[in-house]
């Protein structure tokens, strides 16, 4: 946070929308960064930045490829802007960590809400470090501890690099154990408005389960309920 002001890293090679995205941004309140590249967005990267918007077709390194890079090293959310609408992609951007993706040409009004929204979700939740965790926070859950305070869970004391949305959706099944989610209903718990399609919420479940080592096909943490959506119990 630069001055008490959310910090917005901004990576695109075309210098009119970086001008249309920083005159927005800082007429809201941010405080932005600019980058031409993914390169130099991870150059530029550091503790202060709370939200990265990356465009996805970048010369040097892509924003797929910046925020796999990032991923090692962060989970500060990242939103991706391009013109590419196709289910593939969007796949691929969540797959790459990203959380959220937003389609060119956009309205100034939907991006805006969507930051904000990203912003409030995961306001605080890298915040406390390890050492100041209350058990008050502390949820287990078979051989996993999700602390709620912090918004991260621990596996046999490591800790498991879940990106923040990733987070909400396992803490959404844990403290819920036994219902079953449809898709939709676990997109609209998290994100907090209308479903737009199933992909996102596909995408994350395969990363949660990967990054936990569960097995797909017999999982011992998220479970199918075929035709029904998911589960934990």
């Amino acid at each position: 946070m630069k001055n008490n002001k959310k910090c917005i890293l901004i990576a695109d090679d075309e210098n009119e929308i970086r001008s249309i995205l920083k005159m927005l941004l800082t007429g809201d309140g941010y405080h932005v960064i600019e980058a031409t590249n993914g390169r130099e967005a991870l150059e530029l990267s550091d503790e202060d930045v709370d939200l990265f918007i990356l465009d996805v077709n970048m010369p040097e390194m892509t924003g797929f490829e910046a925020a796999c890079e990032l991923r090692k090293t962060t989970q500060t959310p990242i939103i991706f802007l391009t013109a590419y609408s196709r289910e593939s992609d969007k796949i691929m951007g969540f797959s790459t960590g990203g959380d959220d993706y937003i389609i060119k040409p956009f309205s100034n009004g939907e991006l805006l809400m969507r930051i904000k929204a990203i912003l409030r979700r995961s306001s605080g939740s890298l915040s406390q470090a390890p050492e100041s965790r209350s058990s008050d926070f502390l949820l287990p859950f078979q051989d996993l501890m999700l602390d709620l305070n912090s918004k991260s869970i621990m596996k046999n004391e490591e800790m498991i690099p879940l990106t923040y949305t990733e987070y909400k959706i396992i803490e959404l099944l844990v403290t819920h154990k036994k219902k079953i989610y449809s898709l939709d209903n676990i997109y609209e718990s998290i994100w907090a408005e209308e479903a737009v399609g199933d992909s996102a919420i596909m995408v994350h479940i395969k990363n949660i389960r990967k990054k936990l080592g569960d097995d797909s096909r017999n999982p011992k943490y998220i479970k199918t309920a075929w035709g029904r959506g998911y589960y934990v119990d």
